[in-house]
């Protein structure tokens, strides 16, 4: 009698759980992305786990889906940004010019977040998914004005 109980109150817990979860949670295969950001390079996918990164307040997780090759020029952000490497590999550079030979490599499972006045860049190493956290709004500002493809809209 006494295996029973635990049982049966993990058997409540997910039954009271399972409409939350249905909203709240994502299988890879939920997961739907769609062309990422007018400030962004052509050729990105994003998808939208939770809140409105585009928004002027509130916490927002994305998914951006990289092809290799992909750059993304000096820049910063508003605020701060959480990143973790889902799949492939994401080098990332320190400073106002892109430098490919100062770049650090980010396997899969890697983890950085960069504050606000951090100047950086990156690249996906062959085909890179990568997830990002933070306060709305995920905006990117170049740091050379010609390397923002929207026209700074």
């Amino acid at each position: 009698m006494r295996n029973m109980f635990p049982a049966v109150v993990f058997a409540a817990a997910m039954a009271i759980a399972q409409p939350a979860l249905a909203q709240n949670a994502f299988t890879p295969d939920q997961i739907k992305y769609g062309p990422a950001p007018a400030f962004m390079q052509p050729g990105a996918q994003l998808a939208v786990l939770e809140g409105n990164p585009m928004g002027s307040e509130g916490d927002y997780t994305v998914r951006l889906k990289l092809p290799a090759g992909y750059k993304v020029a000096p820049h910063t952000h508003p605020a701060r940004e959480n990143v973790t490497v889902l799949s492939g590999s994401l080098k990332v550079g320190m400073g106002d010019k892109f430098d490919a030979a100062k770049m650090m490599s980010f396997g899969a499972g890697s983890f950085a977040y960069l504050d606000p006045e951090m100047h950086h860049y990156a690249m996906a190493d062959g085909e890179t998914t990568i997830q990002i956290h933070g306060k709305s709004p995920l905006k990117i500002n170049y740091i050379n004005p010609q390397d923002d493809p929207s026209g700074g809209k």
